[in-house]
């Protein structure tokens, strides 16, 4: 059974864990706004061309890695968590907690610089 949640609860569970994250993280991230939607758009979607798959987070910006001296006046980077994926795929309030967690650090990886072939290596590694 999926986890089902209000907004306001789905909200309060990502500042729980933005909140969490190490010190470094916060010191280190530049110019990023963590927000939720219900669902991902269309467009959203099609940018990342997820067939088949749901997707539960997504990172639009430019990495820091590839920041140079012409990055100024930029938009705020946005990392979005979609709550209904999301809870599609949780059994459990506490299972919601920990993909809500493990979303906002893969996006945040994308923010520094690791590609999504970066993060599968070093998932493999374990």
């Amino acid at each position: 059974m999926p986890a089902r949640t209000s907004v306001a609860q789905f909200e309060a569970l990502v500042d729980r864990a933005v909140a969490a994250l190490p010190g470094w993280v916060h010191e280190h991230m530049q110019n990023v706004l963590i927000t939720t939607a219900l669902w991902p758009s269309a467009a959203q979607q099609r940018v990342v061309q997820v067939r088949g798959q749901m997707l539960l987070g997504l990172y639009e910006g430019v990495p820091l890695t590839r920041r140079g001296s012409g990055y100024h006046l930029h938009p705020p980077d946005r990392i979005t968590l979609f709550q209904r994926p999301l809870e599609q795929v949780a059994d459990s309030e506490a299972d919601l907690e920990g993909l809500i967690r493990d979303t906002i650090v893969h996006e945040i990886a994308h923010h520094f610089g690791f590609s999504e072939e970066d993060l599968a290596r070093l998932e493999r590694r374990g």
